[in-house]
């Protein structure tokens, strides 16, 4: 298979580096290393919703582009190159608003979507908690029928968005072995937030959400009862080549920056591209970077079809994270002393690669992922 832009992706793509390079390049350099503001994140979405990003996967009948995956990914890449921070943030708000649209009723697609689409509205899904991890059914959470809704006890972690976010796409227990999804509104329901500080990606908020005893009445149920598993389920697919994605665009900067400095730099004479260590090492870089993005686009191409792609999932977010930290890692021994340095970028690249092999399953869960759908036996406990 043959992954290339359309002459459509191509102008669409040039249309987003110049915005990027005019636009949310200075935003980005302001937050470098801090987490971006509420109304900066805002700011930021509603600038990329211009382009298809932050609401492109939502059909136009939902306000949306209609994107297919392929194209948003290109997309998604351009903008990870810049700032995979905000590219983070905005996948994760798209997919908050393609499930709304997806489940939703129709006055609360009325309420949020627009505002979804927009970027005016920041969304997250909250699923991970403190003692699960990739153990979706081990979820503590709980939200008991109670009247004309649910009362929802429990706590999330390593919440994409969530400390800044308006509308949280929350999946809770409701029954023994029964899941389901609700929207949750800070401004209407009692909930607390926390930021979590850790090694990269540190201009993306990732924080932990706190329910107490919190009222949430039926109109808030996305889909039905108990259909929350499959839901959730069905989202680690696009999640996991989504954060490949990301791994990319952190790679292909990395290489860029290594492929200039070993342009420039001299050291015995002669540029240090000449030396061949260097180039076997920029060899090796671009190599991995090819062979990731060919994964991740094949992922892409049958998630756009509506195929089931749990195995490519999870084999383009091991190859692409890992090769990411391997490239970055290059980058910075190409670089030599400097690349240790906050003065350069690849140290900060590093951190940010280092960062996505754990999300949607870590490396390891993601290993036996691939090793049930190949063997048809499940390794997972329980």
């Amino acid at each position: 298979m043959i992954f290339e832009a359309s002459p459509d992706d191509r102008l669409a793509i040039d249309g987003l580096r110049r915005m990027l390079e005019r636009e949310v390049a200075p935003i980005v350099v302001r937050h470098r290393d801090e987490v971006f503001p509420k109304q900066t994140a805002h700011e930021l979405l509603a600038r990329l919703s211009e382009h298809g990003i932050g609401g492109g996967w939502v059909p136009e009948e939902g306000g949306g582009l209609g994107l297919g995956f392929v194209s948003s990914g290109l997309l998604y890449e351009e903008l990870s190159r810049a700032s995979p921070d905000a590219a983070g943030m905005a996948y994760v708000h798209e997919g908050a608003a393609l499930k709304l649209f997806r489940g939703g009723s129709v006055e609360l697609q009325r309420r949020y979507l627009p505002g979804l689409v927009s970027g005016k509205l920041i969304g997250c899904s909250a699923v991970t908690e403190p003692g699960g991890g990739s153990n979706v059914r081990n979820m503590k959470t709980r939200a008991r029928r109670s009247g004309d809704g649910f009362v929802v006890t429990g706590e999330k972690t390593f919440i994409s968005n969530a400390p800044i976010a308006d509308v949280i796409m929350l999946t809770a227990r409701t029954g023994e072995q029964e899941y389901s999804v609700f929207l949750v509104d800070p401004r209407e329901h009692r909930i607390e937030t926390r930021e979590i500080a850790k090694l990269g990606l540190n201009s993306w908020s990732l924080g932990q959400v706190f329910f107490n005893e919190t009222r949430i009445s039926d109109e808030y149920l996305i889909g039905r009862v108990g259909e929350g598993l499959r839901q959730t389920m069905k989202g680690f697919e696009r999640a996991r080549i989504f954060v490949a994605i990301l791994a990319l665009g952190i790679a292909q900067a990395a290489l860029d920056e290594s492929i200039r400095y070993a342009r420039e730099r001299e050291q015995f004479g002669r540029v240090i591209g000449a030396h061949q260590l260097v180039q076997a090492m920029i060899a090796d870089m671009a190599i991995e970077l090819h062979a990731a993005r060919l994964l991740v686009y094949r992922g892409l191409a049958l998630l756009e079809k509506g195929e089931r792609c749990n195995l490519e999932a999870a084999m383009a977010k091991i190859y692409a994270t890992e090769a990411a930290v391997r490239i970055t890692s290059k980058a910075i021994q190409i670089h030599g002393a400097y690349g240790l340095t906050t003065e350069f970028p690849l140290e900060r690249h590093f951190r940010n690669a280092r960062m996505l092999t754990m999300p949607d399953g870590t490396t390891q869960i993601n290993q036996l992922v691939i090793g049930r759908e190949l063997l048809g036996l499940n390794a997972f406990g329980g």
